[in-house]
């Protein structure tokens, strides 16, 4: 099991410090950027990443909930990012989603796609071949802070079982409300990367952490 931390948790006045205790103990670093129109909050951008880049070697795990994720692709890549995952409902058409994929692939990105809760996993069907990470948001993306959604953990063995069915090599990563409670069972249905920002970001970090995998 890998563990994502999120940054939008992390208090910013003491960036580098946190930063420096994550970075023995989680896998990736989670960065939800935000646009204020896809989602109705607004995070950070590129600048963000590419400072976090220069004193943290954590895997770059990069999710945009924003509104037309292709203009910025190669910002964020030149930002410092491994991994680009976008919603599939950014985009009205299946052509215009599978042109961001080939973006993200054609900048040596891993590439991945994310569903908000009121979407069904069988609209990813199309995709599942093409990517390396599918991303179920267990509460609605916009805020931190949030209670984990049950009806997640159906999709996470929706998409556990086509990817045993098919072969296909994509991670199975949820964010939104995980906690020590329904880790065990997000591991039981298959998840296989936990996003978490308020619950690792207070208390104890390195036992919340260690709770989690």
């Amino acid at each position: 099991m890998k563990v994502a931390v999120s940054l939008l948790a992390f208090d910013f006045t003491d960036l580098k410090n946190q930063l420096m205790e994550v970075e023995k103990r989680v896998d990736w670093l989670h960065f939800d950027v935000m646009d204020g129109n896809f989602v109705p909050n607004i995070s950070f951008g590129p600048q963000v990443l590419k400072d976090v880049s220069k004193v943290s070697g954590l895997y770059k795990d990069v999710h945009l909930m924003i509104e037309r994720p292709h203009r910025y692709i190669e910002d964020f890549k030149k930002a410092g990012a491994d991994l680009i995952t976008f919603h599939l409902e950014a985009y009205d058409q299946s052509a215009e989603v599978l042109d961001c994929l080939k973006l993200i692939k054609s900048f040596g990105l891993k590439a991945g796609l994310s569903i908000k809760p009121a979407t069904d996993p069988s609209t990813l069907r199309t995709y599942l071949a093409l990517l390396d990470l599918v991303l179920v948001m267990s509460v609605e993306p916009g805020f931190g802070g949030q209670s984990f959604m049950p009806s997640s953990l159906d999709k996470v063995a929706y998409l556990k079982s086509a990817k045993v069915k098919e072969n296909y090599n994509y991670l199975i990563e949820v964010d939104g409300g995980v906690n020590d409670q329904n880790a065990p069972l997000l591991k039981a249905k298959g998840a296989e990367v936990l996003v978490s920002g308020s619950y690792i970001m207070r208390g104890d970090i390195a036992s919340n952490i260690e709770k989690l995998k």
